[in-house]
């Protein structure tokens, strides 16, 4: 599934295409990509103007605005799922295999597909609500900010990670405590940070938590730099360009090839119905580890 740095490449590309054109029609083709949504899309959606798009976590949203409205008061939301693609193209180009969802524009330029093979993704037109720090969709209020946004209190992520009484992995991928954070970076940070996902968090110290979310951060940061992870064709920008940080990840999928760090080989183990990717001799499993 598609983590923070994949999802925030999808929303630069949509602020530069779509963000500030009016949609001139919208056409369903299949039920299930709009399965949530409590009305008809394309009309909720005909003569109103994304303002700009914005994302909190895997979650991606266009504030929607209608004529003159200063504030918006709605927003389009998009959740990519598995294998959900938003794709600016031609209105001329072929029909893609697995389109549910197209946008047309009254500018006759480039119009937004909603490309999804497996049909986990879904789009809803949602009331906005009034978030801590800004406004944010309501189906989503109840996300927690990202390592990322300004809104992100690192002294509040550290007395509510102590109190989980849990693995440290299993609290970064839970969103209500960080969003945005999944397999691959968990991994991939835990590995900066020489810790083992089954380390109980009421363990870790303050000088220990404020270096993992800088690993957190660097290793997002430098994830958006090469326009995220594509381990498939099903990861995308929106001009349908893969990313290519997959050559640079230090131990998630690297099962058995020596680590970048020390060259021990890299262990696979069973977490929650997936893999845990780390380093035996970087990041040894605690004696009191938390399954």
């Amino acid at each position: 599934m598609p983590e923070l740095p994949e999802v925030e490449v999808v929303r630069r590309g949509l602020e530069s295409w779509v963000a500030g054109r009016t949609v001139a029609a919208a056409e369903v083709l299949h039920p299930r990509a709009v399965r949530r949504n409590a009305g008809d899309l394309p009309a909720q959606l005909k003569g109103r103007t994304p303002v700009s798009a914005e994302r909190r976590g895997k979650y991606l949203w266009l504030p929607l605005r209608d004529g003159a409205q200063e504030e918006p008061d709605e927003a389009l939301i998009a959740h990519l799922g598995m294998s959900g693609q938003l794709l600016v193209v031609d209105p001329l180009s072929p029909i893609e295999k697995h389109l549910r969802v197209r946008m047309g524009f009254t500018d006759g330029g480039p119009e937004l597909r909603f490309v999804d093979q497996r049909t986990f993704g879904h789009l809803l037109v949602a009331p906005m609500t009034s978030g801590p720090a800004r406004p944010v969709p309501e189906p989503i209020a109840h996300i927690a900010a990202d390592p990322l946004e300004d809104a992100f209190d690192d002294e509040e992520f550290a007395v509510r990670l102590r109190l989980r009484r849990t693995g440290v992995k299993r609290a970064l991928l839970d969103q209500s405590l960080i969003s945005g954070v999944g397999n691959i970076y968990a991994d991939e940070a835990l590995w900066r940070a020489r810790l083992h996902w089954a380390r109980p968090t009421e363990t870790l110290t303050r000088p220990k938590i404020a270096e993992l979310l800088a690993a957190i951060r660097a290793v997002m940061g430098e994830a958006l730099e090469q326009g995220g992870t594509s381990f498939d064709s099903l990861y995308v920008n929106v001009n349908g360009e893969s990313g290519y940080f997959d050559r640079s990840l230090a131990v998630y999928g690297r099962r058995d090839e020596p680590c970048r760090r020390c060259g021990t080989p890299v262990r696979r183990e069973a977490f929650m119905n997936r893999s845990s990717y780390s380093c035996p001799k970087c990041q040894p499993r605690p004696r009191n580890a938390r399954p």
